[in-house]
């Protein structure tokens, strides 16, 4: 028994002498020192995969020109929709060329007897439109000329209709002072009206 002990100790001093002579070198070999920024950059990446086609969506909305970019029924921009193109086009550091254009929709009613008509008048809109955002671009970038692209989708605008805004705001200022609306207090449960059991 004792020449074992004796052996490992031995074996044990030898091991040790020889890690003091490599330094770190064997350590580095025998384990990842780099797992920290592995596996935080991993994690990183797949947070940010989940967010990744929400980004998208938002960037091809902010590309779009929309309906109100135009005057109702024709292809002439208006003021704000020239303003708006000339903004896609001077974005920092580079504009993004590929740009999306809402499909008309205030075109004349829509005639049941006659609905190619309809659908005739609306790709004919969309297509006058296109050239009309493409000529603008070309004006504005007049001398850093870049090759627009123009897609046609049918997204709806971003943000929230202005009637329920509107009531949501009315009802904010008609309660300003913290006045809970009859029958609030009852569902909360109660303010000493008899509605708790005590």
């Amino acid at each position: 028994m004792k020449g074992l002990i004796s052996r490992a100790t031995a074996v044990l001093c030898l091991a040790a002498g020889l890690g003091s002579f490599t330094g770190c070198a064997s350590y580095r070999d025998c384990v990842d020192p780099c797992w920290f920024e592995r596996y935080g950059s991993m994690a990183r990446h797949s947070t940010n995969e989940l967010f990744a086609n929400q980004v998208n969506n938002g960037h091809i909305l902010n590309q779009t020109v929309w309906n109100y970019h135009f005057e109702f029924g024709t292809d002439k921009l208006t003021p704000g929709g020239q303003e708006y193109l000339g903004y896609l086009s001077r974005v920092r550091p580079h504009a993004d060329p590929h740009l999306y254009m809402q499909t008309s929709h205030d075109l004349p009613p829509y005639d049941g007897a006659a609905p190619e008509k309809y659908e005739r008048n609306r790709a004919e809109l969309d297509a006058k439109r296109k050239v009309a955002v493409l000529r603008f671009l070309a004006a504005e970038t007049a001398g850093r000329p870049m090759p627009f692209v123009v897609d046609i989708h049918d997204a709806a605008p971003p943000g929230l209709a202005a009637p329920p805004v509107a009531t949501a705001i009315q009802l904010h200022y008609a309660n300003f002072k913290g006045v809970l609306p009859a029958g609030a207090a009852t569902q909360v449960g109660g303010t000493g009206s008899g509605t708790t059991g005590r």
